[in-house]
Order: C-alpha cells, then structure tokens, then sequence
C-alpha cells in the first residue's frame, strides 16, 4: 500500500466532513477518498466494474424449511 499526501480546495474538504458527519457512524477519510478514487477510476475504465453477486437458485430445493437457521447442524452432519 502506497502512502500519500493530498491537499483539498476548501469547498472540497467541507463537502467530505458534511458527508462525513452525516453518517450515523462516521467513515475514516482514508475510507471515503479510496472509494471516490475507485469510483473515479471506474467509471473511466482503468478498474474493472463492480459486479455484484448473484445467486440463483437452485430449481428444486432440499425439501428443508429449516436450512436457514440450523445449517451448521446440516454442514456437520456426515453420511456414512
């Protein structure tokens, strides 16, 4: 990871502290500018899109309606 020095105009920073502020829990600086730069970056093509994941599922189901909240009972269980 690369350290850097960035210097802001005034209205710059006052907009990132209100954004900032705004938040019930307030993100680290570092947090708000990577993910403008990335943003940044993006849109321009030098950084792939976001993508995000998408699960299909499956046709037929386990027949369970309880997967949900026992499967680690489900995942330790072993057929022998």
């Amino acid at each position: 990871m690369r350290r850097a020095t960035i210097t802001f105009p005034d209205d710059l920073a006052e907009a990132v502290e209100h954004y900032r502020k705004s938040k019930e829990a307030p993100p680290a600086l570092t947090t708000v500018i990577q993910a403008a730069l990335r943003e940044y970056l993006r849109q321009r093509g030098y950084l792939p899109s976001y993508r995000p994941l998408r699960i299909t599922p499956a046709r037929k189901g386990s027949g369970l309606t309880d997967v949900s909240t026992n499967h680690d009972r489900y995942f330790a269980e072993t057929e022998e």
